[in-house]
Formats: C-alpha cells, sequence, structure tokens
C-alpha cells in the first residue's frame, strides 16, 4: 500500500492510496489544501483569516470563502450537539493558557497566563454568528472563534473530497487520527487506533467508507499553577471537561461526523454512552482507568473489524 507522511496543521498528516500512481498527486493536493486551511483557519497566526475575523468581533469581516466554509461546518457540529461541540472558544482556551501553537505551549510559564475563566460562552452563542458564503464572517461581540474540535475532521473531508475528485483510485488521508476515506471501493482500511497519535496500537478496526476520529484528554496537554489541563472544554463551565474518558473513537458517514461525536462525548462524560447510543453511533470508549466500554456495533477483540457507516 503506497504511503506517505508529513506534518501540517500542528500534527501529523498520513495519505494511502490503492494506485502508486496516485500517491504523488495526493501528497500535492494536501500540501496545498493544507496550507490553505492553515492560512485562513489558524487561531495562532495573526495574519490568518481567522485572527482577522476574530479582531474585528462584533462586526462583518470579509475573509476568504474557505473560513467561512469551515466555520459552517463547526457551527453543524454545534447544532447536532446542543452547543457542546463550540467554536466559540477562543477567548476560554487563551485564558486557560492555550494562546499559542501546541509545540511552544509546553514550556509555558504560569506567570505569563491570564486570570482563570469564570464561565465558558454559553451553549447557544454560536447562534450569534454571522456567515455569509461569498466570503464574510461576524464573530459575536466579546467573543472569539476556534476551530480546534472541529477544523482537523473538517479538514480530511475536504481532502477525501479533492482525492475523489482527482485521483484514479480510492485513498485514505489521516490527519492526526481524524480519518477519511475517498473514493470507497468496497476494500476495507486496516486502522489502527492509539491514546496517542503515532502510539502503540491498542486495537485495529477496519473502514470501508466514511471516516473515523478519536477524541483524548491524554494528548494536548499542559500545567497551569501545578493543575493538569487538556484542550477539551466544556463550553458551560469554560473548564477542561472532566476526565471520565481517556478517549472516545468513532465511526460516521464522515471524519466530521465521528469527530463530532467523539469531542460531545468527551464533555458530557458519564452521560456520553446513553448519549451515542441513542443516536446509533458505534464508538470505542476508554475511561479513566482504562477500562473499555463499547456502544452496539463496535467490535470486541484483536481482530476488531467495523464498516464504516
Amino acid at each position: 500500500m503506497p504511503t506517505t507522511t508529513s506534518t501540517a496543521l500542528g500534527t501529523y498528516v498520513f495519505l494511502a492510496t490503492r494506485r502508486t500512481a496516485d500517491l504523488a498527486v495526493a501528497r500535492r493536493l494536501a500540501d496545498a489544501v493544507l496550507a490553505d486551511v492553515d492560512r485562513t483557519c489558524s487561531r495562532f497566526r495573526a495574519d490568518s483569516d481567522l485572527a482577522l475575523a476574530n479582531a474585528g468581533a462584533g462586526r462583518w469581516v470579509e475573509v476568504d470563502p474557505l473560513l467561512v466554509a469551515a466555520v459552517t461546518a463547526a457551527c453543524r457540529a454545534a447544532e447536532q450537539t446542543d452547543g457542546l461541540v463550540h467554536p466559540l472558544l477562543g477567548r476560554t482556551l487563551t485564558q486557560l493558557g492555550y494562546d499559542r501553537d501546541f509545540a511552544e505551549l509546553r514550556v509555558l510559564r504560569d506567570e505569563a497566563v491570564a486570570p482563570w475563566p469564570l464561565a465558558g460562552p454559553g451553549r447557544d452563542t454560536w447562534r450569534e454568528i454571522g456567515l455569509d458564503e461569498a466570503g464574510a464572517i461576524r464573530v459575536p461581540a466579546g467573543t472569539a472563534l476556534d476551530l480546534g474540535s472541529t477544523g482537523k475532521a473538517w479538514a480530511a473531508d475536504v481532502l477525501a473530497t479533492a482525492f475523489g475528485q482527482e485521483l484514479t483510485g480510492a485513498a485514505l488521508v489521516s490527519l492526526g487520527g481524524d480519518l477519511a476515506i475517498a473514493a470507497p471501493d468496497g476494500d476495507p482500511w486496516p486502522v489502527a487506533i492509539s491514546a496517542h497519535p503515532g502510539g502503540p496500537a491498542e486495537t485495529t478496526v477496519a473502514l470501508d467508507r466514511g471516516g473515523l476520529a478519536t477524541s483524548s484528554t491524554r494528548v494536548r496537554r499542559w500545567a497551569r499553577r501545578g493543575v493538569r489541563l487538556h484542550h477539551l472544554v466544556d463550553p458551560r463551565t469554560g473548564q477542561p471537561a472532566p476526565e471520565v474518558w481517556q478517549t472516545v473513537t468513532a465511526t460516521g458517514a464522515t471524519c466530521a461526523a465521528a469527530n463530532t461525536a467523539t469531542t460531545a462525548a468527551v464533555v458530557l462524560g458519564a452521560q456520553a454512552p446513553a448519549w451515542l447510543a441513542a443516536r446509533g453511533v458505534t464508538a470505542r470508549l476508554v475511561g479513566a482507568d482504562g477500562q473499555v466500554l463499547t456502544t452496539e456495533g463496535w467490535p470486541h477483540d484483536g481482530h476488531e473489524q467495523r464498516r464504516g457507516a
């Protein structure tokens, strides 16, 4: 299986194609698309369209239509989860200390951090976001966009769509574990699932279409005044979600759908299994104590096999 690995958006980019001749094309497409995503959607670039929209919060700001598409996908996730997956956590994350690329955040000094936030943005504030698909956004005054909860999964779907249009066969893209299948051909791809990107596989599943995502409270972590924090924030409290789950993995019709489910599950904590089951989401949850819990349909042993949604 032809594969290539690179880095973008602060994580690894893994590409696989059925046909050797497609791999170079896939790599060029990925480099171009992800450079555009970083240029428009990064919270850590002062020149990004997202940064410009945040700086102009309260008024309409002209931006690249690509950012509008990304925020539209984030708002869809918010609507599907009643605001549990929220695109307006930018100020909250900054107050918690997550105000720079994660590689730099690891050496954050406590005295450089702003006071603790008192509350999250509220579950419904995302409804106040203004979107013009021609190329403009209005961020609600007093808030800031952050696409960390949906951005990579959305970008994986964008790449899968591009691959389906430009390649001659099926392909797979994984952005830090947010994975999408392009031009499915019925032949499953083996997918290793681990708690940390690039870490040892805990189990392997077979995916023949759609997407798969894993959300973890154990990867993007930093310390503040002796308290260990992670990046999955509960918008109801403005604090990192309680660590009921180490990781949650789910499949979906798209990578964005899978990621929406896993992020909401981490925020929901003990309520997650019932929430996932009620929505027919096939998922695997690893508790803080290492115990594995699965929803109906998830395979259970070392030979796990899972068809895409």
